[in-house]
């Protein structure tokens, strides 16, 4: 009988964690998982992609507490004050109060989930996914019925507004805790020392055969007129994926002369505002906004450089597929990094600042040989693929 396993997320938005679940899915399959996905909402553009044999799983009533989960206390206490909801907005009023004292906020999603009965299925492994995210924590802890459960942190702690005091209490309920690069892991660890023995470090596994795939089956560029340097950057349009810092670098380059043009895929809520920054910098027809697709991967092929200027980062999925299509890049300083890129050797790691960046692109610009260097130092890399699940199947 194949062993049962959930992984559970938010949604399937276009994001590097859920693609990094998606990538998962064949291996798990292969070694005889029958897959669960249990999501809050069931929305996003990576639905669809989502295998048929896979089942998909709503934990119900999330749209009745989703706004008094994303929402400051005082704006939820006062919408159900005004709403006359007295005592539901006194009851919120004192359980933040008290998880203020307490430093922990498990008093708060008992509350939420109150209505929320515990999940019918037994499972033998449940997996916290799309993590840190304290209420899916809280929820595989006490709501799922499973032999083993796995937190999986994505993200580099010291950025997202980390509780140290609630993740020492609610990972003590999970067997093992996969962090997606060494340096993420060595943070998590200082954090929160009594999770050593439990936490391994697991990175976003890649397909590249289907990488390579997808690339071929894109139409790439439609000015294809252009003959100048044709820059990358894929992600959610976001602070923390530094696309401003981008616009900037342009700004630099086109001021010296250079004939480039910065493509960027992804949407996101800091879209309009970036348009309007690179309006103001006048470079809105070098600067394209491609919109979000789930298959960046062609225009990763036909690019001349890609740069991933994010703030900050668990382990950048986006970087190892510009990795296995062998582009040139340049890259910031974030958590894992390092661990994907040799400087020098296979990239280029700088500081998170327009200068740095447009310094570093120029540099491959006036060097075509440098940029063929790195190409053919990756496309002699072993890049992640679905067989490098088995070690996650070693380490549960």
């Amino acid at each position: 009988m194949n062993k049962k396993i959930v992984l559970m997320v938010i949604n399937m938005n276009i994001g590097g964690t859920e693609k990094a679940l998606l990538n998962m899915i064949p291996a798990l399959r292969q070694k005889g998982f029958d897959i669960t996905i249990l999501m809050l909402e069931r929305d996003g553009g990576f639905l669809n992609a989502i295998p048929k044999d896979v089942e998909i799983e709503l934990i119900g009533n999330y749209e009745t507490f989703k706004q008094d989960l994303q929402d400051p206390p005082v704006r939820t206490i006062l919408r159900h004050f005004k709403s006359g909801k007295v005592l539901k907005a006194f009851n919120i009023f004192t359980i933040h109060a008290i998880t203020k004292l307490t430093k922990e906020r498990s008093l708060f999603y008992k509350y939420l989930l109150k209505d929320v009965p515990e999940y019918k299925n037994q499972y033998d492994i449940a997996v916290a996914y799309a993590g840190p995210m304290e209420l899916i924590s809280y929820f595989i802890a006490y709501k799922v019925n499973a032999g083993k459960k796995i937190q999986w942190v994505h993200f580099d702690i010291n950025q997202i507004g980390f509780n140290a005091n609630y993740a020492s209490k609610i990972f003590n309920f999970f067997d093992r805790i996969f962090v997606v690069s060494d340096e993420g892991r060595g943070k998590l660890v200082d954090r929160v020392p009594s999770l050593s023995e439990k936490t391994a470090v697991f990175p976003n596994v890649i397909s590249q055969q289907l990488i390579e795939q997808q690339a071929d089956a894109g139409e790439g560029y439609n000015d294809d007129d252009f003959k100048g340097i044709r820059i990358l950057t894929v992600g959610r349009l976001s602070l923390e994926k530094g696309q401003d810092i981008a616009i900037k670098a342009l700004a630099k380059l086109k001021n010296e002369g250079f004939d480039v043009k910065w493509y960027c895929v992804g949407k996101g809520g800091m879209g309009e505002k970036y348009k309007q920054m690179a309006e103001k910098l006048h470079v809105k027809d070098h600067f394209i906004f491609l919109g979000e697709t789930p298959n960046p991967y062609h225009y990763m092929k036909h690019c001349d450089i890609y740069v991933q200027p994010s703030r900050h980062e668990g382990y950048c999925i986006t970087l190892a597929e510009a990795k296995a299509l062998h582009k040139p890049i340049v890259s910031t300083n974030f958590t894992g990094a390092k661990e994907q890129i040799e400087h020098d050797q296979t990239g280029l790691i700088v500081n998170g600042d327009e200068t740095s960046i447009a310094q570093a692109v120029k540099k491959l610009i006036n060097k075509p040989a440098l940029r063929e260097t790195f190409s053919s130092n990756l496309a002699n890399e072993m890049v992640y693929n679905e067989s490098d699940i088995k070690k996650m199947h070693e380490l549960l």
